[in-house]
């Protein structure tokens, strides 16, 4: 065996990780010769990109399966058309899946793939500007014919006008080859087309020495009620994987380890954001020991959550599919004034619609969970595309003074952590609390140690049982809005407890009795004393990586936190000096956040918004942070945000 340290071609993304090196293994066939060679990798970033109905998203997920079975750190950048069937062969329809997997710690789906997988002209148009030189380009040359070229201004074919010389372009004419593959099953051309997919998914997983079991099994489960056409996928993915294995074109495979060092001994399983989200919510209300309600519309990016709620029955759980977004928050609130733990789930535009529910959740003082994944906006937007630009509408999108705490998670599997700490929140304060995820989190996943049950917060709650106040004849009554000391809560009265009766609604509440009230001081104590409330909700102090006194500090929320702290590693490997610090908890900050912010020179927040972020700190705490902001649809690149650090540190 010979070893060489070496860059494989086209790698760009962290420079966070070492490159460990290229070892070249030969590969034995049957009788012992050596037939193809393995070269051994640290890490590898393919993208799979083809037309809205070629099944991209399908062969990712399954990619990710094996590799998360495999053992390999990984993350994901699923990227597809808003439209259903987007038009075929266009532009606009092109859906890709990119995955960055490793044999250690990884932060970002990268920056630009290694192998770019293209199922016509369309997918390699609109991909090939990310993919760097030297690059593999498997192309399915079948659809590489005079039409389709012309339906994206190709007017010769880049395979034979000298346009990829730079790149390692293999031809494979994947219909041709997955149509022959089937010929046994008697399906029409269009149906044995479909496999197309299959049969790159074999190749892949063949170059790469993935699994095959779990995509076996995966398939029949899923046509179970259609054997024939699960033994075609079958076989088209077999067929896949024997061309790979025959083929002169690829005379070399690669193999990535097992990223054994890069996490704690425990079970993991892959995980996207949205059901990461959901499971935190089943195990919220379970550690809580209340029902689970979830009142909601359909809406990209946040549907996920509830199709994987409503299976879920045997814990707890209802799902209600209201007919708008106005429903769906109000039998949600209607829930948590029956005592569930409530959720409504939506994006940016829904947020809109809900707002006056929201205020009056704030008013009511229940606890309600409102999850936003945000989407590019405004308005409809970008259904399928990620930004963080609803902070502000979080913040302060309601009439009157509405405070809300707002908490953000910061990668797929945080996302059942940040769950979990908004229905403390909601429970403990009695407030609705904001959970601001976005498409990025919600559709990329990653390994995720599944927690031990007894780990798990307890979040238990009392109802009010009785009387809990006493006049001044002595007779005892309930006063709904008479408030824990500690908490500023106040009681949580289940409707049909005999002398729990009490007035709710809109209008403003008296102070202790909820009794109708317009007087104008009891409103100034009332507003204070809510936004006392939020103020006064423990969160943790920030936490600052800075491990050599750094001038510059880098402070990001929510899903930036993967491309800035591989922005950092790659700053601090040029030894460059630079501290890092991520927020979960917007509203309200943590208490040392103002000395954190204090303590730098320059402080750059990078946000997928136009600085929303940026426009509170400047507010609350009078420092001039600069911000760099993105609102492309896309998250941050590690290397983008490098070069921006680095012009900070230098200033």
């Amino acid at each position: 065996m010979t070893s060489q340290v070496s860059s494989p071609a086209g790698k760009t993304d962290e420079a966070d990780e070492a490159l460990v090196g290229e070892q070249r293994v030969p590969q034995l066939g049957p009788e012992g010769a050596t037939e193809k060679e393995i070269r051994r990798l640290d890490r590898v970033i393919i993208r799979f990109a083809g037309d809205s109905g070629d099944g991209m998203q399908l062969t990712g997920d399954r990619f990710t399966s094996e590799t998360a079975s495999f053992g390999n750190d990984l993350s994901t950048l699923p990227n597809f058309p808003a439209e259903i069937r987007a038009p075929a062969g266009t532009l606009p329809g092109v859906s890709s899946f990119q995955l960055h997997f490793a044999d250690h710690d990884i932060l970002t789906p990268g920056d630009a793939p290694n192998v770019l997988v293209a199922m016509n002209p369309a997918a390699l148009k609109a991909n090939i500007a990310d993919v760097p030189r030297g690059a593999d380009i498997i192309v399915n040359t079948d659809e590489f014919t005079k039409r389709p070229m012309a339906k994206v201004g190709y007017e010769t074919s880049p395979l034979e006008d000298g346009s990829l010389d730079a790149y390692n372009v293999h031809p494979v004419p994947l219909t041709t080859l997955t149509i022959e593959a089937l010929k046994e099953f008697g399906l029409s051309r269009k149906e044995a087309e479909r496999s197309k997919n299959m049969f790159a998914l074999g190749l892949l997983s063949w170059m790469y020495n993935r699994p095959t079991e779990g995509t076996e099994k995966f398939l029949r489960a899923k046509f179970a009620k259609k054997q024939a056409i699960a033994e075609a996928n079958v076989a088209a993915f077999r067929a896949g994987w024997n061309f790979g294995e025959t083929t002169e074109d690829f005379a070399v495979s690669y193999e990535v380890a097992p990223a054994s060092q890069a996490f704690p001994t425990g079970t993991y399983r892959n995980i996207s954001g949205n059901l990461a989200l959901s499971y935190g919510l089943i195990a919220a209300a379970r550690q809580a020991d209340l029902p689970l309600y979830l009142g909601s519309y359909p809406i990209t990016p946040a549907s996920d959550i509830l199709h994987e709620l409503s299976r879920h029955k045997n814990f707890g759980v209802r799902t209600f599919q209201a007919e708008d977004e106005i429903a769906g928050i109000g039998a949600a609130l209607g829930a948590a004034f029956g005592g569930s733990l409530a959720v409504t789930t939506t994006s940016g535009p829904g947020v809109a619609l809900k707002s006056e529910t929201i205020g009056l959740a704030v008013s009511l003082e229940l606890p309600l969970l409102i999850v936003d994944i945000q989407r590019g906006g405004p308005s409809t937007g970008l259904p399928t595309k990620t930004e963080q630009a609803d902070l502000l509408q979080a913040m302060y999108g309601r009439n009157g003074e509405a405070p809300v705490p707002v908490v953000a998670p910061r990668t797929p599997a945080d996302c059942f952590d940040a769950a979990m700490d908004a229905a403390r929140i909601a429970l403990t304060y009695r407030t609705p609390v904001f959970l601001l995820s976005d498409g990025y989190l919600a559709n990329g996943s990653e390994p995720w140690r599944i927690p031990e049950v007894a780990s798990l917060p307890d979040l238990r709650t009392r109802f009010a049982t009785g009387p809990n106040h006493e006049l001044a004849d002595g007779t005892e009554v309930f006063w709904p809005y008479k408030r824990d000391p500690e908490t500023l809560a106040r009681p949580w009265a289940v409707p049909g407890t005999p002398g729990l009766e009490h007035r709710i609604g809109g209008i403003e509440k008296q102070d202790g009795t909820g009794n109708i009230s317009y007087d104008p001081a009891n409103h100034d104590f009332m507003v204070r004393t809510r936004q006392a409330k939020i103020d006064g909700i423990a969160v943790p102090d920030l936490e600052v990586d800075d491990p050599a006194d750094a001038r510059t500090l880098v402070l990001g929320w929510g899903s930036t936190y993967g491309p800035i702290t591989a922005a950092v590693r790659r700053l601090r490997a040029a030894g460059d000096t630079i501290a890092q610090a991520h927020l979960r908890h917007l509203n309200p900050f943590p208490g040392n956040l103002g000395e954190v912010l204090g303590r730098y020179d320059h402080v750059v927040v990078p946000e997928m918004n136009l600085g929303q972020l940026a426009t509170l700190l400047r507010a609350r705490y009078l420092v001039d942070v600069q911000s760099f902001n993105q609102v492309n649809g896309m998250p941050f690149k590690a290397e983008q945000l490098a070069t921006a650090l680095k012009e900070a540190i230098d200033a």
